[in-house]
């Protein structure tokens, strides 16, 4: 039986609960929403998606883009260190928060798998940089939270892709209230600034998404002001992302390899 009060203690003596139990009823259904989304088969290669190779994003509750990525292993081992709490650059240096991820879209690209490393990583590249720019354009923010910008390849078309819902129906209402996401999102941005802080070496990248993640707390904070107060919702025109940010378009600075 999964933790209940008191009677999640063993008091007196009692049978060892199975692991799965463990998780809160949200981590729980998360994880079987996420897993089903990997069953699902793509149709183009017969596989199921999970054992795919490709592009995949993560939305927060508002379907607004927050991180694009990449994987030649599959999407069942990539995504499942970035949101089952596997080790992983975005966890490790506390950039992405799970919590925040409300939906994920995976774009298949098994056609290369078969190619030499070298071609199948550049068509990799491209469909992560597209994915990206698209994901920039319809930002909000015009900036997401990738603490390395995909490398700069030709822009491709998009191939269809399959988007998946992570957050049961009975307690998104919980999850996605303001109030909630402004203090998970204060969180992060403290808990990242303290990497920062800590290591006092880190990459530029890191430095620009602490502005991001910051931009985002504010707007999310002043739109339940604005609520509160009964106005509008600040227009995305009040922040100026490229000033503060500068060019999200490909790395500069230490992060540059050339």
């Amino acid at each position: 039986m999964g933790s209940r009060g008191i009677a999640s203690y063993n008091e007196p003596e009692g049978a060892l609960p199975a692991k799965k139990s463990m998780p809160t009823p949200f981590v729980r259904y998360f994880r079987s929403l996420l897993s089903d989304a990997l069953k699902v088969t793509d149709a183009e290669s017969g596989k199921r998606l999970g054992s795919c190779i490709g592009a995949y994003a993560f939305y927060d509750y508002d379907g607004e883009p927050i991180y694009v990525g990449q994987t030649t292993e599959s999407f069942g081992t990539r995504i499942g260190r970035h949101l089952t709490g596997q080790r992983s650059d975005t966890l490790a240096y506390r950039i992405l928060d799970p919590f925040e991820v409300a939906e994920i879209e995976l774009w298949p690209m098994e056609s290369v798998r078969g190619f030499p490393k070298a071609e199948r990583r550049e068509q990799i590249d491209a469909l992560e940089y597209s994915v990206y720019l698209a994901a920039i354009e319809s930002s909000r923010y015009r900036a997401i939270l990738n603490e390395k910008i995909p490398p700069v390849s030709p822009r491709i078309e998009i191939p269809s892709s399959y988007r998946f819902n992570l957050i049961d129906a009975e307690l998104r209402e919980e999850r996605e209230h303001p109030d909630v996401r402004i203090a998970r999102r204060a969180e992060t941005l403290s808990r990242v600034a303290a990497v920062a802080h800590e290591r006092g070496e880190v990459s530029v990248g890191l430095r620009r998404v602490i502005v991001i993640q910051a931009v985002r707390l504010a707007d999310l904070a002043a739109a339940r002001l604005a609520y509160a107060e009964g106005r509008r919702r600040p227009d995305p025109s009040a922040m100026n992302m490229h000033a503060l940010v500068g060019n999200v378009m490909a790395e500069f600075g230490d992060d540059d390899e050339e």
